[in-house]
């Protein structure tokens, strides 16, 4: 029945991928604003909910270490997995505003996260807001920006012409899809996971972060296959950025996140730390401005030995 579960959940999540990159590409052509803008705000938002629940769910029933390793293995699971599978389906162009704006971005607020848990092992509700107030200010900016940017990328002419009340309906279907498809893959994969044993601790860096970027996964890999490919990128770093901003700042406004787990400040963060930092140098080596075949070939390989040392050392 578990696996029934897991199944479930991953249908729905590849068909509400599908009606956010649909209504993403129409917002963009609609009111001239850059796609990876929309890849960073709308379906990074809309992909970032699982997260959330399960984060504050989390906290609330005394899991802390759930709820922080849910964020940080989605961070890595979705450099390592999500970008490297969507590399590997069709190479991926990088543009200036990665390693001008979003880049930085990310590894602040990666740096950022790290820094207020190895401080005093909570994050705190002061610091909660602090992070969910610097997420505010960077959707200003790009907000900001948008009256500047001009530069749409031909859509499908059904796209180009699609009613706002369409668009409304992919929006909710997806959203809901999503919603739906990742609670039952969720459920599914920790009832899995029990049954073999596994500790909370891996759980939460693993399985559940691993479903809970399923719709990353889903939305990239169907952006890349349709050739949206700033969608594709700009989903998966907005996704990193709202997961530290939204999921743990809402989450820790709520209540205060305690760092239960030493591993989570000594292996795990350090992981995705690691993972966000080698973007940058990957995009200029070999085949620059380009997440390749091959690139995306060793950040799979990376999660995957990611992966089997949380299994084998904890």
């Amino acid at each position: 029945m578990s696996l029934l579960w897991v199944i479930l959940g991953f249908i729905l999540l590849i068909i509400g991928g599908e009606y956010l990159v649909r209504s993403s590409v129409a917002l963009s052509f609609k009111f001239k604003i850059s796609k990876m803008v929309i890849g960073m705000t709308v379906v990074s938002f809309a992909t970032s909910t699982p997260e959330l629940l399960v984060s504050l769910q989390a906290a609330l029933k005394g899991s802390p270490a759930i709820a922080i390793n849910n964020v940080v293995g989605s961070n890595i699971a979705n450099i390592g997995l999500v970008l490297g599978i969507a590399a590997l389906v069709g190479s991926i162009g990088v543009d200036r505003s990665f390693y001008k704006v979003n880049w930085p971005v990310m590894m602040i607020f990666s740096l950022g996260l790290y820094y207020f848990l190895y401080n005093d092992n909570v994050l705190t509700e002061i610091e909660g807001a602090a992070l969910f107030l610097a997420l505010i200010l960077f959707l200003l900016y790009l907000i900001g920006g948008l009256k500047k940017d001009k530069d749409v990328d031909a859509v499908d002419d059904e796209l180009a012409i699609s009613s706002n009340f369409k668009i409304f309906i992919w929006l909710v279907l997806g959203g809901i899809a999503l919603y739906f498809g990742s609670d039952w893959l969720v459920y599914g994969a920790k009832e899995i996971a029990k049954s073999i044993g596994v500790s909370d601790a891996v759980i939460g860096v693993s399985l559940v972060a691993v479903g809970t970027s399923v719709p990353e996964l889903a939305a990239s890999v169907i952006a890349a296959a349709k050739k949206e490919k700033a969608i594709s990128l700009g989903n998966l770093i907005g996704s990193n950025i709202f997961n530290i901003g939204s999921v743990l700042g809402l989450t820790a406004l709520i209540k205060p996140i305690d760092v239960t787990e030493p591993k989570i400040l000594t292996s795990d963060m350090i992981w995705m730390l690691g993972f966000a930092a080698i973007l940058l140098p990957m995009v200029f080596v070999k085949e620059k401005f380009q997440i390749s075949r091959v690139k995306g070939f060793f950040l799979v390989f990376a999660y995957g030995l990611f992966i089997f040392l949380v299994f084998s050392m904890k």
